[in-house]
């Protein structure tokens, strides 16, 4: 076809609406998951007049627990903090050199990186809207640096496109708005728009479709010059007797559309949760929920596995065991109220007296499943080879994205990618490989974007969520029904227990829902003690 945009097909025109229809409906589903949710945080809570020797025990030292436990404390109770791991945070989680790990079917996992290199299990980034998270990092001194989310120069992958070459974000999204403008001129030219706008807004919409879109006098997007200056050459500009500057090539939209990168840019680079500017903790994301354990230190019990939690009408008495001691003798602990933060992936397992409807609100919240992979490479090769500082690309293969570091830019020597992150059905397929699978696989595959895997590897590392014995999951699950059943439920006071975490918020996943939830839970039980005196 001379010129595929004079008489585009139907099944092209569907498949681009398609596209965007998916990217919307994409969205929607986050938001109503809570993915793309705002933080509702407004100011720092101030909690006064804790009833004389009241008292709290809180399950869990993650984000959520240790929030309220901070907070409560300040307002006068007497708070104990049992945590079934040797280190508070949850799944505020970073992996250092040396650390290693005993994962569900008894394999070993290690962090051999070169010392100063890390990698985060669990959340990665931060976005500009979690008031919460920003405000404790600010008050306990940790110190914060750009994540860069959005880079033109990583790439969008598809196996059976292009003939497997990944493309330039940048390239991709010039080539989007070049067609979409000149489709949008064609209409307004043949006069389909004319019952919307005027002459003058006619005029005025064509000409601002020629410059958002690169489009020539005719409004065609055609390669040129100007286009050059958007989506990039293939002959850079040089200086003295260098070639000539040479426009790249756009992708023909028929090839674009077929591929279906339209999709990955609106659903990983448009949606709300990850407007810029954001980001992430110096030294790794678990340097949060550090800064929380130092705040929290003397109140917290580590190695505390809960095996019973019982309330009765004066107080509430948890028994655990120490996982460190030999003898497995079981210790108890009695308060007045109790905070829950286990996930309910485990709190399910684990004998409770909460009230018939709480039983089965706990029940309806399954957990995703989640894996990642973390590779340290000899040289940041992406970097001096690629020119790609920061950014996610993402592919159609089993490891969904690559994550380049935003730090330490420019530096010699080892750095670390995130070579693989994904859920659902690629999940369960990483998650039933042993440790050293998961790294060949996230290799493999990787090799295919970058060639230079195969010389450069040194070291890999992995979390697979559903083999972590103290989560057994992700992130709790919600959908638009089941949080209509059940969720005002699972967050009530249940005569004197109270669970919080992600799981009890609208911003599931996120570190912000169980700060916020945390936050919640202490006031709450702060104004029913106060009302009981």
């Amino acid at each position: 076809m001379n010129d595929l945009l004079q008489s585009p097909t139907r099944r092209q025109l569907l498949s681009m609406i398609g596209k965007t229809a998916g990217a919307t409906a994409m969205y929607q589903a986050m938001t109503t998951l809570g993915f793309a949710s705002e933080s509702s945080f407004k100011e720092e809570m101030n909690l006064k007049g804790a009833p004389a020797g009241a008292s709290i025990v809180i399950l869990g030292a993650g984000l959520g627990g240790l929030t309220a436990a901070y907070e409560l404390r300040k307002a006068g109770y007497k708070v104990t903090v049992l945590e079934y791991q040797n280190r508070g945070g949850g799944r505020s989680w970073t992996l250092n050199s040396g650390d290693k790990y005993t994962e569900l079917g008894g394999a070993e996992v290690t962090c051999d990186f070169e010392k100063g290199n890390y990698f985060n299990g669990g959340p990665w980034r931060l976005p500009i809207h979690h008031y919460a998270v920003f405000h404790y990092c600010k008050k306990f001194g940790v110190a914060l640096q750009p994540f860069i989310q959005t880079n033109d120069r990583a790439y969008l992958h598809r196996t059976n496109h292009f003939d497997g070459a990944p493309q330039r974000l940048g390239e991709v999204q010039s080539d989007i708005r070049g067609y979409v403008s000149e489709l949008l001129s064609k209409a307004v030219n043949k006069g389909s728009l004319d019952s919307t706008v005027n002459k003058e807004d006619k005029e005025k919409l064509l000409e601002g479709l020629k410059g958002w879109g690169v489009l020539d006098n005719n409004y065609r997007y055609v390669k040129s010059h100007e286009t050059g200056k958007h989506r990039g050459y293939s002959v850079y500009p040089g200086g003295g007797l260098m070639p000539d500057a040479k426009p790249s090539t756009p992708i023909p939209m028929d090839k674009l559309l077929d591929s279906g990168m339209w999709s990955d840019i609106y659903s990983n680079y448009t949606v709300h949760v990850h407007q810029p500017t954001m980001f992430q903790p110096v030294g790794g994301m678990g340097k949060i929920g550090d800064a929380f354990t130092r705040e929290c230190r003397d109140m917290i019990t580590f190695n505390a596995k809960v095996t019973k939690i019982n309330q009765d009408e004066t107080g509430v008495t948890v028994d655990y065991v120490d996982s460190n001691s030999p003898d497995g003798a079981t210790k108890t602990v009695r308060a007045d109220w109790c905070i829950c933060t286990i996930p309910l992936s485990i709190l399910t397992q684990i004998d409770i007296n909460v009230s018939a409807p709480m039983k089965k609100a706990m029940a309806a919240v399954p957990y995703d499943s989640s894996y990642k992979v973390g590779l340290e490479f000899k040289r940041r090769f992406w970097e001096e080879d690629e020119w790609i500082y920061g950014g996610i690309t993402y592919t159609d293969m089993p490891i969904s994205q690559i994550s380049y570091p935003s730090q330490d830019m420019f530096s010699s020597g080892s750095g670390v990618l995130l070579g693989a992150y994904g859920f659902g059905e690629a999940s369960y397929k990483f998650n039933s490989l042993t440790p050293k699978e998961r790294i060949n696989a996230a290799l493999a595959y990787g090799k295919q974007i970058h060639p230079q895997y195969t010389k450069e590897f040194r070291s890999g590392t992995s979390v697979a969520w559903h083999r972590i014995p103290w989560s057994l999951g992700c992130y709790g699950i919600w959908s638009e029904s089941s949080r209509e059943q059940y969720y005002h439920t699972l967050c009530e006071i249940d005569h004197r227990i109270v669970l919080a975490g992600e799981h009890c918020s609208h911003i599931p996943a996120w570190q912000e829902g169980a700060i916020l939830s945390g936050m919640d839970a202490a006031k709450r039980l702060h104004q029913k003690t106060k009302k009981l005196g």
